[in-house]
């Protein structure tokens, strides 16, 4: 008698702990490598380019090289015209300055396409809950620069730029049944059968 009831404490005292415990859940980080550390200093050399004056040996002083950096895209002058017209219903005289001289170019006409991402997912909350599936909370915080510099004869000519400087994401996910909704596919199967 006493055996279970020491057994039960433990149990129960167990399962406190382990409620309110969420450094217990797993964790995330995603990185694009790239020389910057922040969403900023990716927009700082950015900044520094200028279009008809920047060759392609400053940008690779600046970190922009897809031939010694990773995850730097080299677009061919076929891949900027996807990128700038997508479609049959963009018009050339729609495009800029910079990338009509580029396409007139078409051999010497190339891009570079630049992602850089840092990305941190946590899972909080309650463990027992989150172990068994029936909530887990997930915050995503970080930031991603992406930019397309298109250039001919090596010199740039056109830049643009887009991402997100602060991410910060909450990801909520109730699942009533817990365990068992994940499977509801699987039994279904075996009922069919």
């Amino acid at each position: 008698m006493k055996k279970k009831r020491c057994a039960m404490m433990f149990m129960w005292f167990s399962i406190v702990i382990l409620a309110g415990c969420s450094s217990l859940l797993p964790s995330a980080k995603n990185d694009i490598k790239s020389p910057w550390q922040t969403f900023e200093e990716a927009k700082m050399a950015f900044d520094q380019i200028v279009p008809y004056k920047t060759t392609s040996l400053e940008l690779k002083a600046l970190g922009i090289d897809p031939f010694t950096r990773s995850n730097i895209k080299l677009l061919t002058y076929l891949d900027v015209i996807e990128r700038f017209m997508p479609d049959a219903a963009i018009q050339r005289d729609a495009l800029d300055a910079g990338v009509l001289d580029c396409l007139s170019g078409k051999e010497s006409c190339h891009a570079y396409e630049v992602k850089a991402k840092r990305m941190y997912k946590e899972r909080f909350g309650n463990v027992l809950a989150d172990i068994f599936a029936f909530r887990r909370k997930t915050r995503i915080t970080g930031w991603a620069f992406n930019a397309i510099i298109v250039l001919k004869n090596d010199v740039v000519v056109h830049k643009v730029w887009g991402g997100d400087p602060k991410l910060d994401e909450l990801v909520d996910q109730k699942k009533p049944l817990g365990p068992l909704q994940n499977s509801e596919g699987i039994l279904w199967d075996v009922i069919r059968f």
